[in-house]
């Protein structure tokens, strides 16, 4: 008898502060996830200059995970917003660094950068 797979969930909360939107992110950014992820952090791209993912909390991050973060960074670039990553756990910053992507996104709130709002 195989045991019932582990749900994947990824818990989003959005907090506004003027043009930036910090967006913390609890849980697994996986691929059964993605597609809500994008499409609630795309709402996010016209009206805000500046979104912050926070993934302090992101426990696991598969391809498609990485995919979408990547796709919400090109589309935030054609429309003129920043998208940055805050508190990157090791898992998270490996993943990054093994694809070579780890240059491509701004990473914040590390080795006293400040978030200046």
């Amino acid at each position: 008898m195989t045991e019932p797979a582990a749900v994947c969930t990824l818990n989003i909360s959005i907090e506004e502060k003027g043009e930036a939107a910090i967006v913390h992110l609890h849980g697994r950014l996986v691929s059964n996830v993605s597609g809500n992820f994008y499409s609630r952090i795309c709402q996010l791209i016209p009206t805000h200059r500046r979104i912050i993912l926070d993934l302090a909390d992101v426990a696991h991050m598969d391809s498609m995970g990485l995919g979408t973060l990547v796709r919400l960074m090109v589309s935030a670039k054609t429309m003129g917003c920043s998208l940055e990553l805050l508190h990157l756990g090791k898992r998270v910053r490996e993943l990054l660094g093994l694809t070579h992507l780890l240059d491509c996104f701004t990473v914040i709130g590390e080795k006293g950068v400040t978030l200046g709002f």
